[in-house]
């Protein structure tokens, strides 16, 4: 890969709901674009400069967001960004850009979904923060989506980003692929748990049976490393890992 593209994971770790959650959004850039995927929860938008200044970028050269799916930790930061670059493009898949732009009501943020996490919340939160929790979840972020991907897209940038579309976990949940770093970028539709490569939990997704079966989409790709957004990296024979979920996934 040229010296002037790369790609780079980011790692963002705040309490959330009480306990520590470590996500990874990531980066990807070349002379002329800097590209972020996904943007953390709501108010993580200094963690989120200060790790791409820590990844030795500056957020000053922000061109293009992508928005894996409508989740409250992906979406979370994007208002943020809009407000203090309001020229950056936003990508996202056309089928969940009503729910980013706040046209539809996020999936998976039921009103009992939302009474569910704000019970959940651990003994000794003050009610203060629990009015405010409630409230986030009642009234999530959103902006508007500039331009929609569809599957197997290439964005002719940073080397080559292909767009493959992996409904499961929302219905127009988006992976990428980096050509000149063979990454993929997997978002939710794989995760990492102690340090193996896993199809993704059926608690967070909207159609399970469809996440699994997106996984096949992968095996189309020479794959180098894989980043999660939640477990981060995996980077042992990747190929072999995914046609093994892959496998299981036609069994199951």
């Amino acid at each position: 890969m040229p010296q002037d593209q790369g790609i780079k994971m980011l790692s963002i770790s705040a309490e959330v709901m009480g306990k520590t959650v470590t996500i990874h959004p990531t980066v990807i850039w070349d002379r002329n674009e800097l590209i972020l995927v996904d943007t953390a929860y709501p108010g993580q938008f200094p963690l989120l400069a200060q790790a791409i200044s820590s990844a030795g970028l500056s957020m000053e050269r922000l061109s293009k967001v992508i928005i894996s799916h409508q989740d409250l930790d992906h979406i979370g930061g994007l208002p943020a960004i809009k407000e203090q670059f309001p020229d950056v493009e936003v990508i996202a898949s056309a089928i969940d850009q009503p729910y980013i732009q706040g046209d539809k009501r996020l999936l998976k943020l039921t009103p009992d979904a939302i009474a569910e996490a704000v019970n959940s919340l651990p003994e000794g939160v003050p009610d203060e923060w629990k009015s405010a929790f409630k409230h986030t979840l009642e009234n999530p972020p959103k902006a508007h989506v500039d331009t929609t991907v569809a599957n197997e897209e290439e964005l002719p940038v940073c080397g080559g980003i292909i767009i493959i579309h992996t409904p499961g976990h929302t219905p127009g949940h988006l992976s990428l692929y980096h050509k000149a770093s063979r990454t993929l970028i997997a978002a939710d539709a794989l995760i990492v748990e102690q340090g193996v490569l896993a199809a993704p939990d059926p608690l967070y997704c909207h159609d399970f049976e469809l996440a699994n079966t997106s996984i096949q989409q992968f095996l189309n790709y020479d794959i180098r490393q894989v980043i999660c957004f939640h477990g981060g990296l995996y980077d042992r024979d990747c190929n072999k890992r995914i046609a093994e979920l892959a496998e299981k996934s036609a069994d199951s």
